[in-house]
């Protein structure tokens, strides 16, 4: 028998906004229960797959990097992604690409919350 994770928890000023914010960076929908001011807002898994997103509002957040996601493109590169996700609002934190195409992107979110963006699963592989 093992532990599942069965959602990350993202403390949040306004979980309603952040979490609208994350359902078009990771192409996930809101719960149809979530609204604009509401305490909690939920993105589930696709197709009940990985662990479900949880916004808070906790009124004091415990601070900041108390987690953060990394993510890689569906389809297509890095580098696309990043672009993306700044088009999304999403701002530079620090750039951690290596000349032979590895490393990372350090983003962060609307709120601040930093996730890294690494190399789609296309790219590890055409790499080893």
């Amino acid at each position: 028998m093992s532990a599942q994770i069965h959602c990350v928890t993202v403390e949040s000023d306004d979980p309603y906004v952040l979490a609208s914010w994350w359902a078009r960076a990771l192409d996930r929908k809101l719960n149809d229960d979530d609204h604009p001011g509401d305490p909690e807002a939920v993105l589930a898994a696709p197709d009940g797959h990985g662990p479900d997103l949880l916004f808070v509002s906790v009124g004091e957040r415990h601070g900041k990097g108390a987690f953060h996601l990394d993510v890689h493109a569906a389809e297509g590169t890095r580098d696309e992604e990043v672009a993306r996700l700044r088009d999304l609002g999403a701002t530079l934190v620090d750039d951690r690409r290596r000349p032979d195409g590895t490393g990372w992107v350090v983003l962060a979110d609307p709120e601040g919350n930093e996730f890294c963006v690494c190399r789609s699963p296309a790219e590890r592989a055409a790499s080893a």
